[in-house]
């Protein structure tokens, strides 16, 4: 027995609050419990839409149980509306209540209706056809077989939806057969084999097959945007929202603005360019930091190596010591400036982030074996190249140890 779609008779002014159906079979499929309804108003996934959700209830005595609905998919002709099996392992066949999800169902077919628009618009004026569509939960995309569209060709797509928009545009199905496909101009083919073609119309504005939900006219989408392009796979991909989904972004942008403004003391009209300002003064202080930074550390690095090889005594080949209060990033400036000042090897460690660095310039000097060898003895991890070792350690036991055996190789030379 097929199931009856009921799914299209779907209005926002009239949405079911309880719509009756039948269980015809459980079975589990993918791995997953599945049942199959005489009758159903979820939408199965399909044509770049994504299924429905909502719940299948059930009288247990005096109690209504409301079990969710996971996902639903149409697969050889059939609809399955798949469950949480352990939930509905003992659910009996017969009579259930589905109860769709009207504000995420409305928001889809807002979503997809919009992207009609979107697609029939390009068509339109650019030529580009719609290659592939995709419906996300926070915005959508449609990819498209042309070359970048630039500021001024997006400006005026949006303002021509928002015409259409504003001109309240009717969404007219037509079914073939029995009308024929031959008498619509349509801007994609239409698929192949199928008994029945559903044409989704927007009056004036676009004709292509779809089977999925939409809205009644255009002035039901309400807002549009599209959020920008990028080139993907030698195509278009074009980043749009409809719908509420503009007003959440309006609002989210808005409180972003007056946040900024306020942290700025200026009016949220002039965040952009205080902000572009803010950056550019940010941009110029780091590069003043910067070079006191280097400055810092090539005068810590000759008292480092004043303090580590006093002129007085023998030039040691080894030297390592580790800084309670530095931070890594800190020493990894300081062992550059060491690099250039001597062909020793000069271990820093930095105590408060449990890692080293060990440094040598010698020409033909390679130090990775000895020093792997001295980190994992002390349960350390670490690698490197000839002239450059680093590594860290999980506790400060290990930490400590490891300096202390590179004391005594120190001691040693």
């Amino acid at each position: 027995m097929k199931t009856r779609a009921a799914y299209y008779d779907y209005q926002f002014d009239k949405a079911p609050v309880n719509f009756s159906a039948t269980i015809i079979e459980k079975r589990i499929a993918a791995e997953r419990l599945a049942l199959i309804l005489d009758k159903t108003i979820f939408y199965p996934e399909g044509g770049g839409q994504p299924a429905d959700r909502g719940s299948i209830s059930i009288r247990a005595g005096s109690s209504i149980n409301d079990i969710p609905l996971l996902d639903v998919r149409e697969e050889n002709g059939e609809i399955l509306h798949f469950i949480d099996g352990s939930l509905g392992a003992a659910l009996p066949a017969g009579e259930v209540t589905l109860k769709l999800d009207t504000i995420r169902r409305r928001d889809i077919t807002v979503q997809h209706s919009a992207q009609h628009l979107l697609s029939g618009i390009i068509f339109r004026l650019t030529g580009f056809a719609t290659v592939s569509m995709h419906l996300g939960d926070e915005h959508n995309t449609i990819d498209i077989n042309g070359a970048a569209l630039d500021g001024e060709i997006i400006l005026h797509i949006e303002e021509t939806a928002a015409k259409a928009i504003e001109a309240d545009h009717p969404f007219i199905i037509h079914l073939c057969p029995p009308e024929r496909i031959e008498d619509f101009p349509l801007r994609k083919i239409p698929p192949q084999g199928e008994e029945q073609i559903r044409i989704v119309e927007i009056k004036e504005m676009d004709f292509s097959p779809c089977c999925g939900t939409h809205v009644s006219s255009t002035g039901q989408i309400g807002m549009f945007r599209i959020l920008g392009t990028e080139k993907y796979k030698g195509m278009v991909r074009v980043t749009f929202i409809a719908g509420r989904r503009c007003l959440e972004e309006s609002r989210m942008l808005r409180k972003n603005a007056v946040y900024i403004s306020q942290i700025l003391k200026i009016p949220v009209e002039e965040t952009a360019n205080a902000t572009a300002a803010l950056l550019e003064k940010t941009r110029r202080l780091e590069e003043e930091l910067k070079g006191y930074e280097e400055d810092a550390a090539h005068r810590t690095a000759e008292a480092l190596l004043a303090r580590a090889f006093p002129a007085s005594e023998k030039t040691p080949a080894f030297y390592a010591e580790s800084f309670p209060g530095k931070e890594m990033e800190e020493l990894l400036r300081i062992g550059k400036q060491v690099q250039k000042m001597t062909a020793a090897i000069v271990t820093l460690g930095s105590e408060k982030d449990l890692k080293f660095a060990a440094i040598c310039s010698a020409k033909g000097a390679d130090i990775r074996a000895q020093f792997k060898t001295t980190v994992e003895t002390a349960g350390g991890r670490g690698g490197g190249g000839p002239s450059f070792f680093q590594g860290q350690f999980d506790s400060p036991e290990k930490y400590h140890a490891f300096f202390a055996e590179l004391k005594k190789i120190q001691d040693c030379t």
